[in-house]
């Protein structure tokens, strides 16, 4: 669950709150710019903006983790290469194009990240690239060009907030987390709405943090932090070819244990991971899906991923209906299909507390009916009207609340358990994606 459990009345109290979150860690500075372009592949007006995060001194301690996709973006491409370079002094975002198998995309990150470097005064092994957006357009790289200086003319140490709101795309609101420890912090921005079934992380997260945690160490914690954070969270099932997670240590305050800090950046990227599908596409519900006593966590997760992702039962959640038939169907679909042999006589299911399925057969009444509609309500992000031309689009821009529909699934069969984060299928979210370019 979230580290705290929070609620806004407004766009602004988010904001307010955002702001007082976002303070850098020492050794940090950000800075944006934006302009205009038009694209060569629709050549109609648009919008990029160029967020720019530069260490006040290159740092040894950095890690990262990219997507497992196929078909990576030219910018995981170059930014796997980064990880054999004995330093890191800036991370180089821009939205709007995703730079993925574009002609020539790697090419055109390794000069965008030479002109940024060489204005940074670093060697351009140091910038790392970082692109979000339309998949197979190539950069305005003439443009971006134009306005590095402007990005670097910005640079300002006070706070993550600007880097929070420049790599956003189709997100309604910006993704800000951050802990203090010792006489150190971390701080973490990420950027993600749709393609959202990571394979390693989220779209793009970069956390940064002034305490001491070296190389090798930070890479190990990275990674084990991603598997319950990132790694479990699915909004349509969907990975993205440009995903990307990086960590990064300036070095300037001593680290006072490091399980702590562990257990510090867990709660960060778990948090940020729930923000992420909260934000999504179209998203009234997030769903807690919880799956225990299991055989193993891998399995466990492949459950609750497997209830997550069911159309048909994300359809029943964002019309507030318990058609509780879809959640068993989708975990005996996925065990039937995987030939798992899994003991599903013991199985427990229940939504919001209440038991809805145990020893092979439903429990449901009508006063059971009753109160998992209202916990289905409960947990609505808002109330989903479409406009005078029949068109749904979400209404909010600030995330009311951090309630979920809570589900459960006990196997009974183990002592492992997993829990991942899903959301429900609404019209928003395909009103959105109908015309995402256009």
């Amino acid at each position: 669950m979230p580290s705290t459990s929070l609620t806004f009345t407004s766009p602004e109290a988010h904001r307010s709150w955002l702001t007082s979150q976002a303070t850098l860690p020492a050794g940090f500075r950000v800075g944006t710019t934006r302009f205009d372009f038009v694209p060569r592949e629709a050549p109609k007006p648009a919008k990029m903006t160029l967020t720019l995060i530069a260490l006040d001194k290159p740092s040894p301690d950095f890690a990262a983790v990219f997507t497992k996709n196929a078909f990576p973006g030219a910018p995981v491409i170059v930014g796997r290469s980064r990880l054999a370079e004995p330093a890191i002094g800036a991370i180089l975002v821009n939205n709007k194009i995703s730079n993925v198998c574009a002609p020539g995309g790697v090419d055109t990150a390794n000069r965008i990240c030479a002109e940024a470097a060489r204005l940074l005064g670093m060697p351009p092994a140091q910038v790392l690239p970082s692109s979000t957006g339309v998949i197979g357009w190539g950069l305005p790289e003439e443009s971006i060009i134009t306005h590095l200086p402007q990005a670097v003319a910005s640079l300002t140490k006070e706070s993550m907030m600007p880097a929070a709101e420049g790599i956003v795309t189709t997100d309604l609101y910006p993704k800000l987390r951050s802990v203090q420890l010792g006489g150190g912090r971390i701080v973490g921005i990420a950027k993600g709405a749709g393609m959202i079934e990571p394979n390693m992380a989220t779209m793009l997260v970069y956390i940064l943090t002034d305490l001491v945690v070296p190389r090798e160490q930070l890479r190990a914690i990275l990674s084990r932090v991603i598997e319950t954070s990132f790694n479990s969270i699915s909004i349509d099932s969907d990975t993205s070819t440009s995903d990307t997670v990086v960590a990064v240590s300036s070095g300037l305050v001593p680290c006072p244990d490091l399980v702590a800090f562990e257990n510090a950046l867990r709660q960060i990227c778990t948090d940020l991971a729930e923000d992420v599908v909260r934000n999504g596409e179209g998203v009234r519900h997030v769903m807690r899906i919880q799956v225990r006593n299991a055989p193993s966590f891998p399995l466990a997760r492949a459950l609750a991923k497997a209830i997550a992702n069911a159309p048909l039962f994300k359809c029943a959640v964002a019309g507030n209906d318990p058609n509780v038939g879809r959640l068993v169907q989708a975990i005996g679909k996925h065990v039937g299909a995987h030939n798992l042999q899994v003991d599903l006589s013991r199985l427990r299911a229940s939504i919001g507390g209440i038991e809805i399925f145990s020893a092979g057969a439903f429990r449901l009444n009508p006063e059971k009916e009753l109160a998992l509609v209202a916990h289905l309500k409960g947990a609505e992000l808002y109330v989903s009207k479409p406009d005078a031309d029949g068109i749904f689009s979400a209404p909010i821009h600030h995330p009311p609340h951090e309630r979920c529909v809570e589900i459960e699934v006990d196997l009974g069969t183990g002592s492992e358990q997993a829990t991942v984060f899903g959301a429900d299928l609404t019209h928003e979210y395909v009103s959105e994606n109908a015309d995402y370019r256009s």
